[in-house]
């Protein structure tokens, strides 16, 4: 897979072979987050994840902005030279999917948005510095990560690393911030429209998104649907896995006909 220098430490390739599938995370996450996903994705597929710039083994660089985080997504394509990609996002990693389809529709084929609204204006970071800052880190161990994440601790586990004192979270909390005020700042209905391949925006029932955007989303993006899963939280994918999954390689199997192996 010959991927530029500077995104080399920033790739894991979750094997596959023929078109490529790209997993983008949410913010604090990383990669290795999909790695339950990608086990069965790798039939349709080769299936990479990115670890956005400021998070995971990426490095800290560049600015914030929306658009720099897309320019990461097209370049990628562009070096993995397999066609068109199939890219799936979670929250944040949802926003910088639509976006690179919208800025380079010759790279992608098809995107999946999990649980993330295009106009969040007004928010601003004190509840997420509230809710983070409430952690007791550092963790005294991996199972006290899961203990106090419940249901998500195997999410939460990939998203910290051990240090001198235990395990603190890998993305630094200002890095975070800096990038969840940008979404309360602007509005991303442009990029939305301009989309032009199938999208499938997957809701959870009990998302933290603003109320109604995502199915609007379906509505004004040319070729969108639209899904709201019950009993899911805003990580569908962990939440309720099986519906995750029937969606998604329905609208595999509709992109990509006679392509998996």
């Amino acid at each position: 897979m010959p991927i530029r220098s500077s995104l080399t430490s920033s790739v894991v390739d979750f094997g596959g072979r023929g078109r490529p599938i790209v997993l983008l995370h949410g913010l604090m996450g990383r990669a290795t987050t999909w790695w339950r996903v990608s086990r069965w994705l790798t039939s349709y597929g080769h299936v990479v994840g990115l670890d956005a710039r400021g998070h995971g083994r990426a490095r800290r660089r560049g600015s914030w902005r929306t658009e720099e985080f897309a320019d990461d997504v097209a370049e990628l394509i562009s070096d993995l030279d397999e066609g068109p990609a199939v890219i799936i996002g979670h929250s944040m990693g949802g926003l910088h999917a639509w976006v690179t389809a919208a800025r380079w529709p010759e790279l992608v084929k098809a995107v999946v948005v999990e649980d993330m609204a295009p106009d969040q204006r007004g928010k601003t970071v004190d509840a997420w510095r509230g809710y983070f800052e409430s952690w007791p880190v550092p963790f005294r161990s991996l199972a006290q990560v899961r203990e106090f994440f419940g249901g998500l601790g195997d999410y939460f586990v990939e998203c910290v690393e051990e240090r001198d004192d235990g395990y603190h979270l890998i993305a630094d909390l200002e890095d975070l911030y800096a990038i969840a005020a940008e979404w309360g700042q602007r509005e991303y209905w442009s990029y939305v429209e301009q989309v032009r391949c199938p999208m499938l925006v997957i809701e959870g029932e009990h998302t933290t998104m603003p109320p109604g955007q995502q199915a609007e989303m379906a509505e004004r993006a040319p070729n969108g649907r639209h899904l709201v899963v019950p009993g899911a939280g805003h990580v569908v994918h962990e939440d309720r896995p099986e519906i995750f999954r029937g969606a998604v390689e329905a609208l595999l199997s509709e992109v990509l006909p006679g392509e998996s192996a």
